[in-house]
């Protein structure tokens, strides 16, 4: 697949917060066409758990999550949105064992069609028990998209320097040289 989106390669939660973007001036959401959920799910290896009879509720609970996590990272306060954020994960649970090969981890929900909104909330919490302070919006104007600083001194600023960064500074640039 080539994926249209300019930031790829998050972790779940903020690649599906990801999955909506502005470019050119035009508002995209992968969630808005059923190929596109089927590439991108695809593309992270979770295609497996989709079929064609569950695809539309697949999406309709992605598009919930998504939502629901945007709004945690908006307002990491907000009783509204841990409301939201706490009814999906609801759905799922983790059950830990132990057998001849080690420590396992399975992922159990009531319903097949919220596994993947559910690790995407669960990936979340992961990411805020983690490290909450290098979950981060870009800090361009006009773009809406999050990322995860991986970098050693954790000061990235831009989804990615090669469009926002670059963007900001050009106007900089631009309107220094005109004055």
């Amino acid at each position: 697949m080539n994926d249209p989106r300019p930031l790829v390669g998050e972790p779940l939660s903020l690649d599906l917060v990801n999955t909506e973007w502005f470019a050119a001036g035009r508002h995209h959401d992968l969630l808005a066409d059923p190929t596109s959920v089927a590439e991108w799910l695809a593309g992270l290896g979770l295609d497996s758990h989709v079929s064609s009879g569950t695809a539309a509720a697949i999406t309709d609970r992605l598009s919930k999550t998504r939502a629901a996590i945007r709004a945690a990272l908006h307002d990491p306060a907000d009783p509204t949105a841990h409301r939201a954020l706490n009814g999906i994960l609801e759905h799922g649970w983790r059950v830990l064992s132990l057998d001849v090969d080690g420590p396992r981890e399975l992922v159990q929900v009531a319903d097949e069609t919220w596994r993947i909104p559910w690790l995407a909330a669960a990936d979340l919490l992961e990411l805020l028990r983690a490290a909450p302070e290098r979950i981060r919006p870009c800090a361009h104007q006009d773009c809406i998209l999050y990322f995860f600083d991986q970098s050693k001194q954790g000061q990235r600023r831009w989804c990615s320097m090669r469009t926002c960064g670059n963007r900001l500074k050009s106007r900089r640039h631009y309107r220094r040289t005109r004055s």
